[in-house]
């Protein structure tokens, strides 16, 4: 056993343990309160709990979501031991979740979802444009509770409706890093990606490239990404059959996707298997990458598979968080809230902290 001494700043009084380690150098002190205040959520007077350590208790309960409160409160302050501080009960902590609510956690999550990486990042740009990626989830289940039913309704699969409802979630996310920068929650009668994923385009930016699967080929939502500044490269479903205006020498052509004027690439998928089997399959390819010298043809086929980072994304929320992720609260930081009913948003229920 090596015991390492180490020096711990930590603020005065009650606020002590609002600290979280290395985690406070990237949500420092000011940040949090600056958002407190923004959302109106500072304690009116000094408790025991102040709202800033109601922050950074959440957060704690994130980076520990298989523990019980008391034991996620002994965490933050096992280096604390010699302030005395008062030990609260767990009534104590949930009463500080409800009297914060989502707001500032959601507007904390949204002061600091930006791209992580530097454009020399490998996997992350392509040819000065940051890339991103959108999907959809549509597996992560919820409680049975009345609710969660009359907010999100049950999930309908072949065999039938579904013994428990689960979350439509459309997220938008960093290629290379995975990095989050913004997710939707749809309720019952909001299930479709593509109006869900139209609230992420006031996240995109000049100079980002949108990686997404053929459910993201409607006309509007494509149209509203150009106008944000952003070009896509979106697989396009078997059922578009789009004009030809004029071909390339690269093989792709110039066409137009309600009004929008698109390149179209198509492409060819060959799988050879190790004993001997073979797959054959063809996609169509929309981008508004129209300069093909600059953006060739075969380098967008390629390009177009770092979309399954999303997906990755998606499994990881899935393995890692679900495991715990109905001990939480229902509302986490990260996503635009739709129909969320206020007392999912408060209380402290069994849901998911992912994306926090």
């Amino acid at each position: 056993m090596v015991t390492v001494p180490c020096l711990i700043t930590v603020a005065a009084g009650v606020l002590a343990p609002g600290h979280l380690g290395e985690l406070t150098r990237y949500l420092p002190f000011e940040l949090v309160d600056d958002v407190l205040e923004s959302t109106r959520t500072v304690q009116r007077r000094m408790r025991a709990l102040p709202s800033r350590v109601g922050i950074y208790f959440v957060l704690a309960m994130t980076l520990f979501p298989a523990i019980g409160y008391l034991r996620v409160w002994g965490k933050m302050t096992a280096a604390l031991e010699d302030l005395n501080l008062p030990r609260p009960s767990e009534k104590a902590l949930r009463d500080l979740r409800r009297r914060l609510g989502p707001a500032p956690v959601k507007a904390l999550f949204e002061a600091v979802a930006v791209p992580l990486a530097s454009p020399r990042t490998p996997g992350v740009a392509y040819r000065g444009l940051r890339t991103v990626a959108s999907g959809g989830l549509n597996s992560v289940k919820v409680p049975g509770s009345d609710r969660n039913r009359s907010w999100l309704g049950k999930k309908i699969t072949q065999l039938g409706i579904a013994g428990y409802p689960a979350l439509r979630i459309v997220a938008l996310a960093e290629t290379g890093t995975r990095g989050l920068l913004g997710a939707v929650i749809g309720g019952k009668g909001e299930r479709s990606e593509v109006p869900l994923a139209r609230k992420l385009v006031p996240l995109l930016r000049t100079g980002m490239l949108l990686l997404a699967d053929r459910a993201y080929d409607a006309a509007d939502l494509m149209k509203e990404v150009s106008a944000a500044g952003a070009h896509f490269l979106i697989r396009g479903s078997a059922t578009r059959k789009p004009p030809v205006d004029e071909v390339l020498p690269d093989g792709s052509c110039l066409s137009r996707a309600g009004g929008l004027r698109v390149r179209i690439i198509e492409a060819g998928l060959d799988v050879h298997g190790a004993d001997g089997t073979r797959l054959g399959d063809s996609y169509r390819l929309i981008t508004t990458l129209l300069d093909w010298r600059r953006y060739p043809a075969g380098e967008l086929v390629g390009l177009y598979h770092e979309r399954w980072e999303i997906e990755i994304g998606h499994c990881w929320y899935r393995s890692s968080c679900a495991a715990f992720s109905w001990w939480r609260s229902f509302v986490v930081a990260g996503f635009r809230f739709l129909r969320c009913p206020a007392g999912a948003a408060v209380e402290a229920r069994r849901a998911c902290p992912a994306f926090a």
